[in-house]
């Protein structure tokens, strides 16, 4: 099979799309490796986390052979992209992309990360029950489809919860990224103890330098997006001490597969991988199981390798570095993703944390 992934291999996101590219490479060097009767040819784009030219690196790769897309990386790709291969019957699974629009109404799209209503409701529920009464400060970037649409499912499940109050509510934008002083002067003077950020780790980074500019110590508390944070260039690692968020994979975790797959990794490219490498890895794993299960030989045109791709996904049960999943018609994975906290610069799981 002639696998395609494009995401931003340059650029401010580079992290995430150079990590989804080489978890999908570790993984199909395995499997072309292995006894397994599916072998993969895999090809690569840069898109710089861009609508336009994720759908550029599409048709490229479309014009290269490519029968299955294992991407884009970002939400905002995804959206324009997932379009694009609907229209054309190419079965695209994205490792990263979380929003619930990339797979709506569109049967040949399936995700491997969990979705942004999963990434609200599962921090929402994490803070009721273990920091009830928490004064709440939620920082969202309103132009962006990722952040905006965990904001909506966060209120929406903290009210329904009941268990802690949300005391300041401000947004920026991409172009006002650099200037947190007026949200986090909101958010310490609401009184707010905990912090939440549904964004990326970029803006992250600079509220949190901001933060202690200003001795603002509250909990910080983050999803997916803020991994990355601690392999950014230039960032003092100590700004993140005690920082919480939500993932779906910790290379700190004891069990076998994660240990194997974090020593290979280190290996090949010399770094920890995050968990968009993990999601990419298990990506490509699902995407063997699902080629067996569909019987087909991969001498098949794209739009027939779709339709039974679709069928196989929907029967599959695959135990991997972030969780057994299983997906449902709507293209969405159910997993359930775990708390951690950064110390000393590592993650290390909430529970285990707390027990010290």
């Amino acid at each position: 099979f002639v696998l395609g992934s494009c995401g931003p291999l340059t650029g401010s996101a580079a992290i995430y799309g150079q990590a989804v590219v080489n978890g999908a490479e570790l993984a199909v060097e395995e499997i072309n490796a292995s006894d397994s009767t599916v072998k993969f040819t895999f090809l690569k784009q840069d898109d710089e986390a861009d609508g336009e030219k994720a759908l550029n690196a599409y048709n490229t790769m479309m014009d290269e052979g490519m029968q299955v897309l294992v991407g884009p990386t970002t939400t905002g790709a995804s959206l324009t992209v997932s379009d694009q291969t609907n229209a054309d019957r190419t079965f695209m699974l994205t490792p990263s992309a979380s929003s619930p629009d990339v797979t709506k109404d569109k049967d040949n799209v399936f995700q491997v990360c969990f979705t942004d209503p999963n990434q609200g409701t599962g921090a929402a529920d994490y803070i009721a029950e273990n920091m009830t009464g928490a004064k709440v400060a939620v920082i969202y970037r309103n132009d962006d489809a990722y952040s905006q649409g965990i904001r909506d499912t966060f209120v929406k499940e903290a009210e329904a919860k009941g268990a802690f109050e949300i005391v300041s509510e401000t947004t920026f934008t991409d172009a006002t990224s650099t200037d947190f002083t007026v949200q986090l002067t909101a958010a310490k003077n609401a009184g707010a103890d905990l912090v939440f950020l549904p964004i990326y780790y970029q803006p992250a980074s600079v509220i949190l330098s901001q933060a202690k500019a200003m001795s603002y110590e509250p909990t910080f508390f983050g999803v997916d997006g803020m991994d990355g944070i601690l392999t950014m260039p230039g960032f003092d690692v100590a700004l993140a001490e005690d920082v919480m968020l939500l993932t779906p994979f910790s290379a700190d975790a004891p069990d076998e597969l994660t240990k194997s797959f974090v020593g290979k990794y280190q290996e090949k490219y010399g770094e920890v991988p995050n968990q968009f490498a993990a999601d990419a890895y298990d990506g490509i794993y699902a995407l063997a199981a699902a080629a067996e299960k569909a019987g087909v030989k991969g001498d098949e045109a794209p739009e027939d390798i779709c339709d039974a791709m679709i069928a196989a996904m929907q029967e599959l049960t695959v135990t991997g570095l972030t969780g057994t999943m299983v997906w449902d018609a709507t293209g969405a994975v159910t997993k359930t993703p775990t708390a951690v906290i950064i110390k000393d610069g590592v993650y290390v799981g909430a529970e285990a944390a707390a027990a010290e």
